[in-house]
């Protein structure tokens, strides 16, 4: 639970001053299968003072694989590719165990703290195309609402999609949590900034990029699965593998984004914010949707009536 302090009681400065001299760290990583995490604090001033949470929440326990659980969703979202809840069913079945550890790393920087006190909840930032809009034509702000617009989607939305599945899950309020929603909430900005689309063939590229944003197994095995069923269904001269695999290779020199300030990318030219976090042009995806043009097909419809 976030505890409020007073700023008469204690002043801001001194609170945050405070906070930052302790390690940040994780004291016991657990090193077993569920094993618990060691909770340090990290502080945010707000409105009303100084708002303190745990980096790691005392209940919050390691991730487990659960594979019959996936297996379980997985056989859901082979029948129906639009039911996005079993999706999150599977990611959650196979997580990034070592999530806990990162987000204690990164709080324990300055970059980490400056950015959890201006940046302390993503869709509020990113839904707000009133502000995003008076950027300048050609930036990373101006293309991304041009995306979403486009898509129809909101960052409020990806939420709603996440707790259709996630609804009945305890919350706990800590910094793990936080980097939890950031990794959640940039998943539209990342196909922005890589270059791919919302097509089937984008979405398993977009999902191999992702591993090493989100070292979560059940990205890379959906990407993989997604994929080998385009080959498989699917006669066609585009380079759907290599496509793949360029995705894979790509996403192992980015630099991860969950762990820039978002405000600070926003303003500059798009192709200033793709050097900044060394995200390359996805060549041979581009290729695969030249081919299908002129193959006559659908990269929308692949693992749908075309692909049956």
């Amino acid at each position: 639970m976030a505890q409020s302090v007073k700023a008469e009681k204690l002043g801001a400065r001194e609170a945050l001053r405070d906070v930052g001299s302790s390690s940040f760290l994780l004291r016991d990583a657990g090193g077993d299968e569920g094993g618990t995490l060691g909770p340090d604090t990290i502080a945010r001033q707000t409105s009303e003072g100084v708002e303190l949470l745990p980096i790691i929440h005392p209940d919050r326990r390691r991730p487990k694989f659960d594979f019959p659980k996936a297996w379980k969703h997985l056989k859901i979202l082979v029948k129906d590719k639009d039911r996005t809840d079993e999706l999150f069913g599977v990611l959650d079945a196979l997580p990034w165990r070592g999530v806990g550890e990162q987000a204690a790393a990164f709080l324990a920087t300055d970059r980490g703290r400056d950015i959890y006190q201006s940046e302390p909840y993503l869709p509020d930032i990113l839904d707000d195309h009133a502000t995003l809009r008076q950027m300048p034509r050609g930036s990373f702000a101006d293309v991304y609402c041009n995306f979403m617009e486009t898509e129809g989607l909101t960052a409020a939305g990806l939420i709603e999609e996440a707790n259709v599945y996630r609804k009945d899950l305890v919350k706990l309020e800590d910094g793990v949590e936080w980097y939890n929603n950031r990794l959640r909430d940039t998943h539209d900005i990342l196909h922005v900034l890589t270059g791919y689309g919302r097509d089937t063939l984008g979405e398993q590229c977009l999902l191999a990029f992702l591993f090493d944003q989100r070292p979560s197994p059940g990205h890379l095995f959906l990407g993989w699965l997604g994929t080998l069923l385009m080959m498989a269904k699917l006669k066609t001269k585009a380079p759907v593998l290599r496509a793949f695999l360029q995705a894979r290779r790509d996403g192992r020199l980015t630099q991860r984004i969950v762990e820039h300030s978002i405000r600070e990318l926003l303003p500059l030219p798009i192709e200033d914010v793709r050097r900044k976090l060394s995200i390359p042009e996805p060549k041979i995806y581009l290729q695969a949707l030249e081919t299908w043009r002129s193959e006559g097909i659908d990269p929308h419809a692949l693992l749908g009536k075309q692909g049956a």
